[in-house]
């Protein structure tokens, strides 16, 4: 049954891909222009009439395991089909770009696919989903992904949360990634430091020489958090160098806390006399969503 071309209903992401698959039908090998019928079900299509979409959330892939699936492919053929969609005279992958580069290595001439009529941005939800079910991106992979449905596509921190079934405080927390300088990301997506270290160096001074030491003698989280509190510079009162005053660990925890509720950097200033709470906003859609919070909107 065709759908109304103003108005299509959004695939059920949060089910899985076997929402996305539903039930197979014979395979019908087809080749030319794109069909764009909705008959669902499996069909082939030619390697060569499909390509990558350039705004694919993974970005490395190991050249190894590529190899290795290669193999599996050329002696057992291409079980899994690739989800594309029409894109002007060919189509663009969705969802399997790693299936479709290793058929290339396997020399399939034609693989299986599935062909879906889906929005830009319903195209971006999906191969999130898809990958993040199967562990395949890392944690900069995936904060630029969150990132652009942000600013492309409007999408909410909340609404983000429930599409990838993460709470919203992971999301909030992996665009905080975001911040850290090109050269520290660029060891989280190596695999260099993990994402707990990377976290430990938001905001320290001179991340990308810090990270380096943490690659380089393979340091813990928690050793990481040490070198970033010392790595700060030390408060001067009267022209002299003073000593950092110990951190109220319940002051500390509280911060902590808030900033994983709000995905913001928090700081608490305590005195005598009273203090002051300083929320950290790096996009106008983190700014947002603190007033939404503070007014008693709906998020």
């Amino acid at each position: 049954m065709t759908e109304p071309a103003s108005r299509k209903p959004r695939p059920g992401l949060g089910r899985g891909l076997s929402a996305l698959l539903g039930d197979s039908v014979p395979e019908a090998p087809i080749s030319g222009a794109p069909d764009t019928s909705s008959t669902p079900g499996v069909r082939t299509l030619p390697v060569s009439a499909m390509a990558p979409h350039p705004d694919q959330p993974r970005r490395h892939f190991d050249e190894d395991a590529l190899e290795e699936l290669a193999k599996s492919i050329s002696a057992r053929g291409l079980i899994q089909p690739i989800v594309v969609r029409p894109h002007g005279h060919s189509y663009q992958i969705v969802a399997g770009e790693r299936r479709w580069r290793a058929a290339q290595r396997a020399r399939l001439h034609e693989v299986p696919v599935i062909v879906r009529e889906l929005t830009d941005a319903e195209t971006m939800e999906l191969a999130l989903v898809e990958n993040i079910q199967r562990e395949d991106l890392n944690a900069i992979e995936e904060a630029e992904a969150y990132s652009r449905l942000i600013n492309q596509f409007g999408h909410t921190q909340e609404a983000l949360a429930r599409l990838v079934h993460k709470s919203r405080s992971h999301v909030a927390n992996l665009l905080r990634l975001l911040d850290l300088p090109a050269p520290v990301r660029q060891l989280v997506v190596e695999g260099a430091i993990e994402m707990g270290h990377a976290r430990a160096l938001i905001g320290a001074p001179d991340a990308e020489r810090l990270a380096r030491v943490v690659a380089d003698k393979g340091l813990s989280v928690r050793d990481t958090e040490k070198l970033a509190r010392e790595a700060k510079p030390a408060k001067r009162s009267g022209g002299a160098a003073a000593e950092a005053a110990p951190r109220n660990a319940d002051l500390a925890a509280l911060e902590h806390q808030l900033g994983d509720v709000l995905g913001l950097k928090i700081s608490i200033a305590h005195g005598a006399k009273g203090g002051t709470l300083t929320l950290t906003y790096s996009t106008l859609d983190q700014l947002d969503m603190v007033c939404q919070r503070l007014s008693g909107e709906r998020i």
